[in-house]
């Protein structure tokens, strides 16, 4: 029996990369909705459509998990 594969459509102008490719440990990210006056948060890892990421000021052990279509890249 094949196996089934969800293929995941590419946002427009990124050259064929999924928004996961886009997202790489060690980035910045946004939230959607992030105020102004927010930092960017450091990415640490995406798994099964879940992200982890951090403020710098707290510290390598406080880490927050969010859907990964809430991200934004920073630019």
């Amino acid at each position: 029996m094949a196996s089934r594969q969800s293929v995941r459509r590419s946002p427009a102008g990124t050259g064929g990369a999924t928004v996961l490719d886009l997202l790489q440990p060690g980035s910045f990210v946004k939230l959607r909705n992030q105020p102004r006056d927010l930092p960017p948060f450091e990415l640490i890892r995406c798994r099964g459509g879940r992200c982890w990421v951090r403020q710098q000021a707290w510290g390598g052990a406080v880490q927050w998990e969010v859907a990964h279509q809430r991200l934004t890249a920073v630019a």
